[in-house]
């Protein structure tokens, strides 16, 4: 560790780097931030920084509020955005300890590091990857207005955006955050970045890191980016296909030779976790008003419980074994939204995956075929249930998860909920435009 800490001092004068941004998030995964100079990262290395927990979402109340944010020195990265061209910013993740320096039940990156934990005890290593779509308008002004009229994999003159993706790409890279790809989607105006998988705590700090750099660079270039789940109607939302894998000794859990698909015992059983806890952990990875108006069908976006080969209209995805790369074996799930908070978002995913390991859930059968077009009866005779249909709905589904509550813990649990409950509340008082245009002049 001391010689970890004298390399980041090390870097912060060979790139003159004159202030260092702490990050952290709230529970809605909201980032936060305080600043300070170089001269004062020794400091805060060895003791923390304090701050004020009770003005945090979710955090402390008011008689409890001092909290300490400690640097995390493995994720310290000097920021190519914002550079001064006589000196630099750099940034490093925190974690968030109560003043006697034991970890805060209510950091969202503490929740994640201890479901890892869990996934340790049972020897395994946990991996994601993430495909973060997202919109660019002509202003953060209401109504939306259009950037493009491209559609999928469409490039120039529709893809007015591609050189906002291609420098997104290369300050990430630049950052040491590797991307695999990234294109146009399917809505106009709709983009997608494509992070290379890694360990489950990297990718939930890489993805934080991406969408400020997403926004921060289209501002730049007079554009608003928005990771809202749906805000245009009648067009496709923004979602987050998270990709997971576990690996034991350096080998890929998931994978088995001798399956015909190449799948092992325990990743059908992660699989069967999934699925069977999907509808309780929604309220985390879906977890605003808005966030349901992505969820419906014909969308590209899953509703039904269901997993498949390939298949991308099912809540789960198996993409096709290629001969050879066995440690790209993975399940592929596409309910979350990239507006969620991607360390508690991982942590449940995570949690509910194990839990089919641990109990030894019977995975169902693949689907063949588009779930969308069976009939409501052939669907029902198959067994097969839907995700909430609301934010109401998944706060009430959530309430009675002994998962949830468990991973969480019960700090962030009743935290989050209550949260939700209010935003809910808020949002079934309101008159909408489409009601005043429906209604008013007929009513």
């Amino acid at each position: 560790m001391v010689d970890l800490k004298e390399d980041v001092l090390k870097k912060v004068k060979e790139n003159n780097v004159k202030f260092v941004y702490l990050w952290f998030t709230d529970i809605l995964g909201f980032l936060k931030s305080v600043a300070i100079t170089s001269g004062e990262l020794k400091r805060a290395i060895d003791e923390g920084i304090g701050f004020d927990g009770s003005s945090i979402e979710g955090f402390a109340r008011i008689d409890e509020s001092d909290m300490i944010a400690v640097p995390d020195i493995t994720t310290f990265q000097v920021l190519p955005i914002g550079m001064n061209e006589d000196y630099n910013i750099a940034r490093i993740f925190c974690d968030i300890m109560k003043p006697d320096k034991t970890p805060y039940e209510g950091d969202p990156r503490w929740i994640l590091k201890k479901t890892l934990k869990e996934a340790s005890k049972m020897k395994f290593s946990s991996y994601m990857g993430a495909e973060l779509e997202y919109f660019y308008f002509k202003s953060s002004t209401p109504p939306p207005q259009l950037l493009d009229r491209g559609g999928y994999f469409d490039l120039t003159p529709m893809d007015v955006a591609s050189d906002l993706r291609k420098r997104t790409i290369q300050t990430l890279e630049s950052m040491g955050i590797s991307a695999e790809c990234s294109h146009h989607e399917v809505a106009p105006s709709q983009h997608e970045i494509d992070l290379k998988f890694t360990d489950a705590l990297s990718m939930a700090d890489n993805i934080m890191t991406c969408k400020l750099l997403v926004k921060e660079i289209a501002l730049k270039h007079g554009v608003y980016a928005t990771f809202m789940p749906k805000p245009i109607y009648g067009e496709n939302g923004n979602g987050m296909h998270i990709h997971q894998s576990l690996f034991r000794e350096n080998k890929n859990a998931f994978f088995d030779r001798k399956d015909k698909n190449r799948l092992s015992k325990v990743a059908k059983q992660y699989i069967a976790g999934l699925l069977h806890h999907s509808p309780e952990i929604t309220v985390v990875t879906n977890q605003w008003v808005n966030s349901y108006k992505r969820l419906v069908p014909g969308y590209e976006a899953p509703v039904y419980l269901t997993w498949a080969l390939k298949n991308r209209s099912d809540l789960i995805r198996v993409p096709e074994y290629q001969p050879g790369n066995e440690r790209d074996t993975r399940v592929e799930f596409r309910s979350p939204d990239p507006a969620c908070n991607p360390y508690l978002a991982f942590a449940v995913m995570l949690a509910a995956g194990l839990e089919g390991i641990k109990n030894a859930y019977e995975s169902p059968s693949s689907t063949e075929g588009n779930v969308y077009q069976m009939t409501e009866k052939e669907r029902k005779d198959a067994g097969i249930t839907t995700l909430p249909e609301s934010l109401y709905e998944a706060i009430k589904i959530a309430e009675g998860s002994d998962l949830l509550r468990r991973t969480l813990g019960e700090h962030i649990f009743t935290k989050l909920l209550e949260n939700r409950r209010i935003e809910w509340n808020h949002y079934k008082s309101q008159v909408t435009s489409y009601e005043l245009e429906k209604l008013f002049a007929v009513l």
